[in-house]
């Protein structure tokens, strides 16, 4: 399987929890540090985690990745397209470089890591894409509009996707999560007082984390999720 943003954050849990029950994993980030702590911390797993260091943007790169998994791993029965940046800017200052670049580290590469994979899958007789779009995608946000019209879109490209490689026994799902709290979230955009303030306003009145959302991931990958296809699955407490 393949996990893309896999080094840090929901991406990490993610590698971890399949790493644990025994998948073989690869991920792919930028992060050298973090994906070589996080390879090591899991070293005694069934199968230890591969981790490729790609530029995602690079679609060739993201391509010959791919490739690469297939001859160390075998082919992919399972893509998890995670990788994104949540950044902030003021709508009068957004650029068109600015918003291309956006598009291109939060969509563009999930549509062709999922072209990639289809043979793979099909080879296979079947397989499972999870993509992850956002809460923001849904209702927007402030300061990010960018980023949650990429995540909007993910949703339309999912249902697409699902129509596409419906025939194929491929299921293309999205996760949708709420705020999660990642380390990169409490360092940059949440203090200890806005984390609970939002907690607060959750039904479900307790941070969300990472290893909530690589539970949900973990189930549309399962065979339990077998007849499960076209679908988002909000994942936010009861926030939105």
């Amino acid at each position: 399987m393949l996990i893309t943003g896999g080094a840090s954050g929901i991406g990490a849990a993610m590698v971890t929890a399949f790493a644990e029950q025994g998948a073989r994993v690869a991920f792919l980030d930028v992060a050298d540090a973090a994906a070589e702590a996080l390879c090591e911390g899991l070293g005694e797993a069934p199968h230890p985690p591969l981790y490729i260091r790609c530029d995602l943007t690079d679609i060739a790169a993201l391509q010959t990745a791919v490739e690469r998994v297939g001859r160390e791993l075998g082919d992919v029965g399972v893509l998890v397209n995670n990788a994104a940046r949540d950044d902030r800017q003021e709508l009068d200052d957004v650029a068109p470089g600015d918003w291309r670049a956006s598009m291109a580290v939060n969509l563009d590469h999930l549509f062709f890591a999922a072209q990639a994979v289809r043979p793979h899958m099909q080879r296979r007789g079947g397989g499972s894409i999870v993509n992850f779009a956002s809460v923001a995608g849904m209702g927007g946000a402030l300061r990010m509009v960018s980023y949650s019209t990429a995540k909007a879109a993910i949703i339309g490209l999912t249902k697409s996707l699902a129509k596409e490689f419906g025939p194929d026994n491929i299921r293309v799902n999205a996760i949708a999560p709420g705020a999660v709290m990642t380390e990169r979230q409490l360092k940059l955009w949440f203090t200890e007082e806005s984390a609970a303030a939002i907690a607060d306003r959750q039904l479900i009145r307790r941070r969300l984390l990472p290893e909530d959302i690589a539970s949900t991931a973990l189930f549309l990958a399962s065979d339990d999720a077998a007849m499960i296809t076209k679908q988002c699955l909000v994942v936010d407490a009861g926030l939105t």
